[in-house]
């Protein structure tokens, strides 16, 4: 898409946006995620990586308790008064640096993350990453070398059944027990309408991380998620407790699933 076109069509979504800067500003609600999303970058990624059986669990907090945690410079970001925090466990495929092979037993892994959703002081809505779960550990140290992301290392495994199930489970390194899941995807699946829930907890293109030098943001690039219903059959909250919050002692508010998408990572600014 030529330049005047993206810039068209941005000003079509009612969207301010200015060509060649590294920040979309000052967009309220979900046209900020969609902007974002529809932005083109003008410099080069730095890896690709395929994420693909994602299952999303998001529960309701109160949003004073989830700002106590953050940094500062972040606000939280609420949907329905509430914020959300999130547990996704899916597996990482062909992970790469730009121009280099994928390579048997360290670009094929196991991540589950938690999160909240928040926004900077700029506006911009992105992802707040409490730990990132890995089993491969030479991934664990790139990203906490040059992504400053917390990621732990942990003895994870999954298991796909004929049926479709995922079995999932995940013990971080000194944990006493392992983490759970089993669920299932189904076949059918759209991409998240703005405005709903999904949209606002799935379509996020940025991430934020807390460096030596501050609050720093990175960019993801890829095609909208192709959601779909998720059947659970096995979950578990610890990973919000390991995070320092409370056990909400009750079923995800939310859960929904992706077979997965194709994805561009950017270097931190």
């Amino acid at each position: 898409m030529k330049n005047a076109e993206c810039a068209k069509r941005l000003k079509f979504l009612g969207v301010l946006y200015t060509w060649g800067m590294d920040a979309v500003i000052a967009l309220p609600g979900w046209d900020a995620q969609l902007a974002l999303r529809e932005r083109l970058m003008t410099r080069s990624h730095a890896m690709t990586q395929t994420w693909s059986e994602l299952l999303f669990l998001h529960w309701k907090y109160d949003p004073e308790v989830v700002q106590a945690t953050l940094p500062k410079g972040l606000k939280v970001d609420t949907f329905d008064g509430a914020a959300w925090m999130g547990i996704v466990p899916f597996y990482m495929n062909k992970v790469r640096p730009r121009f280099l092979p994928s390579v048997p037993w360290v670009s094929f892994f196991l991540e589950l993350n938690v999160r909240t959703y928040v926004r900077d002081e700029q506006g911009r809505p992105g992802v707040w990453f409490y730990s990132l779960d890995c089993n491969q550990p030479l991934a664990v140290w790139t990203a906490r070398t040059f992504f400053h992301l917390p990621y732990e290392h942990a003895r994870m495994g999954a298991l796909k059944g004929e049926d479709g199930t995922v079995r999932y489970d995940c013990r971080r390194s000194g944990a006493e027990s392992a983490s759970r899941y089993e669920y299932r995807i189904d076949a059918l699946s759209s991409t998240a309408e703005p405005g709903t829930l999904e949209f606002f907890l799935v379509e996020r293109y940025l991430l934020f991380a807390n460096s030596p030098r501050g609050i720093r943001s990175g960019r993801v690039h890829h095609d909208p998620y192709p959601v779909a219903n998720a059947g659970l059959d096995v979950w578990d909250a610890m990973p919000l407790v390991q995070a320092g919050f409370s056990d909400p002692g009750r079923e995800p508010d939310h859960v929904c699933g992706s077979r997965g998408v194709d994805v561009r990572i950017y270097g931190l600014e």
